[in-house]
C-alpha cells in the first residue's frame, strides 16, 4: 500500500501532465497571433527569479520588479504570467523539498489542498480584473510583503518550534490562512514569505514551511494557470522564458549553491519591491480618469 507521501508525488506528477497540457494548447493558440519563443531577456529572468526562489526569497515580487522596470509585460497581465511561467520551476522545487525535507504527510496534504482551494476561487475572479485594479492591488500586498520580509530580515518575525504537524485549533487557523494565501497567490503575490511565518506562528519548525509552501504552489499554481490560460489573462511568451530559464536554475540552487547569505539578499530585494509598488501604485493613481485608463489600454 503506497503510503501518503507516495500518492501525493503521484498526485503531483499528474498535476504536472494537466499544466502541459493546458499550457502547450494556450501556446498554440498564441501563436496564431504572433511569435511565443521567448527572448534571451526573459529566459534570464526566469534563471535568476527561480534560482532565489529555490532558497527561500519567492520569485513573484522579483519577477514583478523585472517586468515592471523594463516594461516587459502589461500590467493587467503580469499575474498571469506569474503563475502560468512559474509553474514547472515550482513543481520541481516540489519534488525536491518533499522529498528531502521531513514534515507530516496529513498536515502537508491538507494545507496544500486549502491552498489549492484558494487559488482556484481566486483565479476565476482576477482574470476577469482591469488593469487599474490590478495595479491597486498588486500594489498593495506587494507593500505587505516587503513589510514581511522585514520583519524576517531585522528578526522580528517569530522563530518557530520544533513541531513538524499541526492539529485542532492550530490546524484551522492554518488551513485558513492557507486558502487566504492560496488566493492572494493568483494577484502575483508570493506565497513563501508569509507561509513562512505563519507557520512559525504556528510552533512549527522554519525546515517545515519549505515541503507546505512549495507543495501548495506546486499544485495551486496549475490550477490558476489554466482559468488565466483560459481567458488568456497572461502573456504566452514571457511565460515560456520563465519556465525554461526556471528548472536549470532550480537543481542548481537546490543541489550544487543551496545556501548564500539570504539576509542581505533579501535587504535588496526589499528595496525592488517597494520600488516597484510604488511604480504600479502611481500608474494607477495616473491612469485613474476613464479617459487616460482608455488610451493606457490602446
Amino acid at each position: 500500500m503506497p503510503s501518503l507521501k507516495a500518492w501525493l508525488f503521484l498526485a503531483l506528477g499528474a498535476t504536472a501532465v494537466f499544466y502541459v497540457v493546458i499550457f502547450a494548447r494556450g501556446l498554440r493558440l498564441a501563436a496564431r497571433s504572433g511569435p511565443v519563443a521567448p527572448t534571451p531577456l526573459q529566459v534570464v529572468i526566469g534563471a535568476v527569479t527561480n534560482f532565489f526562489d529555490t532558497l527561500g526569497i519567492g520569485s513573484f515580487a522579483t519577477t514583478t520588479s523585472f517586468f515592471k522596470l523594463r516594461r516587459l509585460v502589461d500590467d493587467r497581465l503580469i499575474p498571469g504570467t506569474l503563475n502560468v511561467g512559474h509553474t514547472p520551476p515550482t513543481i520541481a522545487q516540489a519534488f525536491i523539498y518533499i522529498a528531502l525535507v521531513e514534515v507530516d504527510a496529513v498536515t502537508l496534504v491538507l494545507l496544500i489542498g486549502a491552498s489549492v482551494l484558494g487559488a482556484w476561487l481566486g483565479a476565476g475572479i482576477v482574470a476577469g480584473w482591469s488593469r487599474r485594479k490590478v495595479q491597486v492591488g498588486m500594489g498593495l500586498c506587494l507593500l505587505a510583503m516587503a513589510v514581511l520580509m522585514l520583519l524576517q530580515v531585522l528578526q522580528i518575525a517569530p522563530g518557530g518550534g520544533e513541531a513538524l504537524s499541526l492539529g485542532g485549533a492550530t490546524l484551522l487557523i492554518g488551513l485558513v490562512g492557507n486558502f487566504m494565501l492560496g488566493a492572494l497567490m493568483t494577484l502575483g503575490i508570493g506565497l513563501y514569505a508569509p507561509c513562512l511565518i505563519m507557520i512559525s506562528l504556528l510552533g512549527m519548525n522554519p525546515k517545515a514551511a519549505f515541503p507546505i509552501m512549495m507543495g501548495a504552489c506546486a499544485f495551486l499554481m496549475p490550477t490558476a494557470s489554466a482559468r488565466f490560460v483560459a481567458k488568456q489573462s497572461y502573456h504566452p511568451q514571457a511565460s515560456l522564458g520563465l519556465a525554461l530559464g526556471g528548472i536549470p536554475a532550480v537543481l542548481v540552487a537546490a543541489f550544487i549553491v543551496k545556501s548564500l547569505p539570504i539576509q542581505t539578499v533579501r535587504g535588496l530585494v526589499i528595496a525592488v519591491v517597494v520600488y516597484t509598488a510604488y511604480a504600479l501604485l502611481r500608474s494607477a493613481w495616473t491612469e485613474r480618469s476613464p479617459a487616460t485608463a482608455a488610451a493606457a489600454q490602446a
